[in-house]
Parts: structure tokens; C-alpha cells; sequence
């Protein structure tokens, strides 16, 4: 749960940091990961599961994918640092799976489960019994009892319980998942099928084991930063407030450089572009050469709808996202530089490995991973002296980051460009509802409509790599929305670079 400081987000947190002292300090980093699991979870006793060593082998396995390599066979030997040296490189691309459950990690919940709690009353009228379609459910001692083996999950004994005894369990991380990627394996451990999997990471948040984690790049962006390359740090719409309360926009740029990046660009200045690209495509594209058009920044949703609606694929924009085209931006202006875009998104992670993409931008850290780097370098916000403020991007890009802000964005922008025309606006956050959305748009229910889908529910402020919670976040993009000193992506300073880097993807 985001904003809450639990023992699954210290003990992630230690993981980064640890990870980002190793490749500040140097050293030999395949000695290291072998001892890093023990400085982690120090001592004999166990104190989170039941056997220390359990707790050290999960641990070594969040180390090797957060220095980007993949999770152990444990049916074979393997040392923990096996691969960890060629790994230790100033360039590596994500490889596929980016979100790996940690199998001796799981908690093997139960797909699905309708159960019956203490607090059933027994009572005389007893409806769970009655409206049940299967008999599955009997009095039992005194108090409802439900026949598993007869159960079909259709919730109508929990409906009509006026206690609400009986409740539906499912399995975190499969609830959270809007693909129906997750299931169980022969061992009722939950199982990730890549194919359907679109890297959201939504079941990495809300699995309160903490059995699924994503692959990082920190040491690689170090490795680099410490090579002498220009390392450029493209900041997320989403950023505000992820890195404390006192880290503001005059003291975003000074903590960056203090982790050893060249500079900080906002990537709302690419949403502004994007934004751009996206309005002059609708107007010119709908309905007169697409019935409808989607917008294209959200990577999750994007791939959502090419895998579930084939069809529906050249309905979706062809702009470049704003990580991308910010990328594209700043190599323009230092030749030769190396880009890491900082976010609160898991699948932007493989939105970069893309060969169209990689060399536009070669890190993708999350706020959550940077969090661990300020700590392994002992910056405070206090120690940081305000500097010149970011203020780059318009209102408009900024509010990227919350749902609906994308579409009324290029809303706005439209009708500054075509005054007259009218523009109907959907849109949805969250897997499940954004394929509902798509189910009508199939239908032919959206013709002539503006799409906007966000993968995360809340959009970008909701993302796997965020830190703070949804309603803080999006409380501090408002506000960083309503300082920008121009409100319209028209009124932007950047767009004449759009002629020179928009090539669509």
C-alpha cells in the first residue's frame, strides 16, 4: 500500500539502497551480493517468516533483480552472485520477464474462496441457505457452513447475509491484476503467463508478502553516472512530493546533481509535445480516417488494448510518449549524453528496452529505487540549497500524471487549434475499467471519441514505483499544475523542437 511504511517496503527499500551503496563505493560487487543478504537481515532469529535462511534466500533473489538479472533455477547450484559481475556495467537493457514471483516467497493464497467468518449469528432466517443455486451452503452446529466442493463463487450467500458474514477472499496480487495474468501452479504458488502480462505492476504492490518484485537498473545508472558520461535525470509529471515534503521544485535539481546526474529535465515538457502530436491527430483523423482515437502515454494500457483488441490497435495514437520524446529532446541538446527516466511506472521499464526506444533512453529508475540511492549517498533535503526552480513545462503536461489530465490536455489544446469543433472525451484508470471502455468502443458506443486510458487506478500517481499515497500525490501535481507559469501546452517554450524529434512510433 502506497504511503504506508511497512516491513515489505523497508525491507525494498534496504535492497535499493544497499544495491546503490555497493556501486557508489565500487569494489568487488560478486563478494558483496553474497554478504548483502546478511547486512539485510542481520542476527539468528527470524523475524518476518519462519526460518532466517528463508528470509536470506528471499533476499538474495530481490538483490539479483534489482541489479537486473533474472530469478535462480532452484532445482539446480547456482551461487547467488552468479552473473552478478557481467551485470555490473554502465549499459544493460531489461530482459523479459520484467515482474518475476519469487516462488519460496508465496503464500500460496487461494485463488478464490467465499468463506463463512465468526461473525455469523446463527440466526433464524438463515438467507445465505436459501438463495444459495447450489446447495452449497448448510446450518452447521448453529451457524452457516459452506460445501467448497459445491461452492461456485457466485457471492449470493454474502449478498443476502445481513451481517456480512460471509465474505469473498481472493488472491491479492490476481485481484489486483486487470490481464487475468495470474494463477496458480502445481504447487499453488501464484504464476505469472508473460503472454497476457503487460508489466503494470499492480500485483507487485498489492502482494503483502512481498513474493513479487520487478528487475532495476540502479547499479547500471551509477556505473554510468560514474563513467564521466553526462547523465541526464527526465523527471516524471508524477514526481511531486515522491522524494519528501521538502525536496520542492527549487530543490529537485541540486538533489539530483548531488547523486551525480548533469542536470534534471521535466518530462512534462514531452507530455506538452505529446499533447500537441495528439490534438492535431484527432482533429485530423477522427472521424474522417478512425472512428475513434486513444491516447498512447501509458504503456500498460497501450499494450492492454493490442493484445485484447487487435482490431482496435490502429485506433490507438501513434505520438510518442513524453518519456520519449523528452529523451529525444536532450540528446538533441547534449550529443552524446545518456538519459534515465525517473517514474512511477513498471512498464515504462519495458517501454525502454524497445529497440525503437533504447536509444532515446537508456535508464528507467522508479521514485522508489531513487529513494534508495539519495539514502546510500546520505543526502538530506536540509543539506540541499534551493536553486533554480523547475518550470519548464505547462499546466496542462504536468497533469499528465492523474487521470483525466491527458485528455484535457489535448482537449485543450484542440480547441485552441479548431475553436468549433466539439470533442467527446472517455476515460478510465485501472486494467478492468479501461477494457470495459474498450468493450464499448467496440460496440461502436465511443465513435467520434477522445479515449484516455491509465493502467494504474488514480492514473500515473498510482504507479508500481510511487511512494506516497494516491491522494497526496495527485495533491501535489495540482499544485505543481496550478504554479506552471503557463497553463496551455500552446503556450509552451519547447515547441519548435517537436519538427525535430517526432517521429512516431
Amino acid at each position: 500500500m502506497r504511503g504506508l511504511e511497512s516491513n515489505k517496503t523497508k525491507i525494498r527499500h534496504k535492497i535499493f539502497t544497499e544495491v546503490a551503496r555497493a556501486a557508489y563505493e565500487g569494489g568487488d560487487i560478486a563478494r558483496e551480493i553474497e554478504r548483502l543478504p546478511y547486512k539485510i537481515i542481520p542476527g539468528e532469529v527470524a523475524t518476518y517468516r519462519d526460518s532466517i535462511f528463508l528470509e536470506r534466500a528471499i533476499v538474495g533473489e530481490r538483490l539479483r533483480l534489482a541489479m537486473g538479472l533474472p530469478l535462480r533455477d532452484f532445482s539446480e547450484h547456482s551461487e547467488l552472485s552468479d552473473g552478478v559481475s557481467e551485470s555490473a556495467i554502465a549499459e544493460k537493457y531489461y530482459v523479459p520477464p520484467l515482474i518475476n514471483i519469487i516462488k519460496f516467497a508465496c503464500n500460496k493464497c487461494p485463488e478464490k474462496r467465499v468463506m463463512v467468518t465468526n461473525g455469523c449469528q446463527g440466526c433464524l432466517e438463515h438467507p445465505c441457505v436459501e438463495v444459495c443455486p447450489k446447495g452449497a451452503v448448510s446450518m452447521v452446529n448453529g451457524r452457516s457452513h459452506i460445501d467448497e466442493s459445491k461452492c461456485i463463487k457466485c457471492g449470493k450467500c454474502m449478498d443476502a447475509c445481513s451481517y456480512h458474514a460471509i465474505i469473498k477472499q481472493e488472491r491479492p496480487c490476481a485481484a489486483a491484476c486487470g490481464m487475468g495474468a495470474i494463477k496458480s501452479d502445481e504447487y499453488g504458488r501464484a504464476t505469472i503467463d508473460q503472454d497476457k502480462c503487460v508489466s503494470c505492476g499492480q500485483c507487485l504492490v498489492n502482494c503483502p508478502f512481498g513474493a513479487i518484485s520487478d528487475k532495476g537498473q540502479i547499479y547500471q545508472t551509477i556505473m554510468a553516472i560514474k563513467s564521466g558520461t553526462p547523465v541526464y535525470a527526465a523527471l516524471a509529471p508524477a514526481f511531486c512530493g515522491q522524494f519528501g515534503p521538502n525536496i520542492d521544485h527549487k530543490k529537485i535539481r541540486g538533489a539530483f546533481k548531488a547523486l551525480g546526474f548533469e542536470d534534471v529535465v521535466e518530462v512534462s515538457i514531452g507530455a506538452d509535445l505529446c499533447t500537441l502530436q495528439e490534438a492535431q491527430d484527432f482533429l485530423k483523423e477522427v472521424p474522417a480516417e478512425k472512428p475513434f482515437m486513444a491516447t498512447s502515454c501509458c504503456p500498460a494500457w497501450a499494450m492492454m488494448a493490442k493484445k485484447l483488441f487487435p482490431t482496435l490497435a490502429p485506433n490507438i495514437s501513434m505520438a510518442l510518449t513524453p518519456m520519449t520524446l523528452t529523451g529525444r529532446m536532450i540528446k538533441k541538446d547534449h550529443p552524446g549524453c545518456k538519459v534515465a527516466f525517473i517514474g512511477p511506472c513498471a512498464a515504462k521499464k519495458l517501454e525502454a528496452s524497445r529497440r525503437t526506444i533504447r536509444s532515446d533512453v537508456d535508464f528507467v529508475l522508479t521514485f522508489e529505487e531513487v529513494l534508495g540511492m539519495f539514502d546510500a549517498k546520505g543526502i538530506e533535503a536540509e543539506d540541499i540549497a534551493e536553486g533554480e526552480a523547475l518550470n519548464q513545462a505547462t499546466g496542462d503536461g504536468r497533469y499528465f500524471a492523474v487521470s483525466g489530465g491527458v485528455a484535457q490536455a489535448v482537449v485543450n489544446a484542440a480547441k485552441r487549434l479548431a475553436p468549433d469543433r466539439e470533442i467527446k472525451v472517455a476515460s478510465a484508470n485501472g486494467l478492468p475499467e479501461c477494457k470495459k471502455m474498450l468493450q464499448l468502443a467496440k460496440a461502436g458506443k465511443y465513435n467520434g471519441y477522445l479515449l484516455e486510458g491509465m493502467g494504474c487506478p488514480g492514473g500515473c500517481v498510482a504507479g508500481a514505483g510511487t511512494v506516497v499515497s494516491v491522494a497526496s500525490s495527485t495533491k501535489a501535481v495540482t499544485k505543481a499544475r496550478d504554479s506552471a507559469k503557463e497553463q496551455c501546452v500552446l503556450e509552451s517554450d519547447y515547441l519548435d523542437y517537436l519538427p525535430l524529434i517526432e517521429e512516431r512510433g
